[in-house]
């Protein structure tokens, strides 16, 4: 049996950080994980831009629900779905992707968890697993299912890797030049192309 496991932000929604930089002013919360490959780091620097400019857990929540998906994305993931199994595999979190999931008639979403202080702020995330693409790209496979993975970012790269199959989506250069023998579609229509091909061993 065949599973499709995608990246969300940068290949189904628009980067959330990004939304919240532009609706809160915090230009910190811009970077992303295309600008930096330490995910720890990156949060790290997130949860203290936000507490520094006060924005409290609620209304960090509420400026993610605001986005919506990227055109063409709904359609596509539909289109996935009837097909394949189709698995989203984040490194966000759940209180962004649960409210964001109903614009996408709610695929499965394997991510992390913000975590609210008592004050109201955000105190930290607690990942589901550490590094946990690759290794939920292994756990399907031991269940016995072939998977082509695509995502944008460098934290995508270990479920690449680890997929039987994959492809870059929306990727800058910078990142897809990290694994040249992977494709690097610029759009839902030649990503289409290459997970609706027969074969997914190894064909990268």
């Amino acid at each position: 049996m065949k599973m499709v496991c995608l990246d969300v932000e940068g290949v189904l929604f628009p980067e959330v950080w990004q939304a919240i930089a532009a609706e809160t002013g915090i230009t910190s919360l811009e970077l992303t994980t295309r600008d930096e490959p330490d995910y720890n780091k990156l949060m790290a620097g997130r949860i203290t831009a936000l507490n520094i400019e006060g924005i409290k857990f609620d209304d960090l929540i509420a400026c993610a629900t605001h986005v919506d998906p990227l055109p063409g994305a709904a359609e596509f993931l539909l289109r996935l779905r009837q097909r394949y199994q189709v698995s989203l595999v984040s490194d966000s979190y759940y209180e962004f992707l649960q409210p964001l999931g109903l614009k996408l008639t709610m695929p499965a979403i394997y991510c992390h968890n913000l975590i609210r202080a008592e004050d109201g702020t955000v105190q930290g995330w607690k990942p589901r697993l550490i590094d946990q693409k690759p290794k939920c790209v292994q756990a399907f496979q031991n269940l016995g299912f072939e998977i082509f993975a695509a995502g944008d970012s460098f934290n995508d790269i270990g479920m690449l890797d680890a997929a039987n199959c994959s492809a870059f989506i929306h990727a800058p250069e910078h990142i897809s030049a990290l694994r040249p023998n992977i494709p690097a579609c610029k759009d839902y229509k030649e990503l289409e192309y290459f997970i609706n091909q027969e074969n997914w061993y190894r064909t990268h």
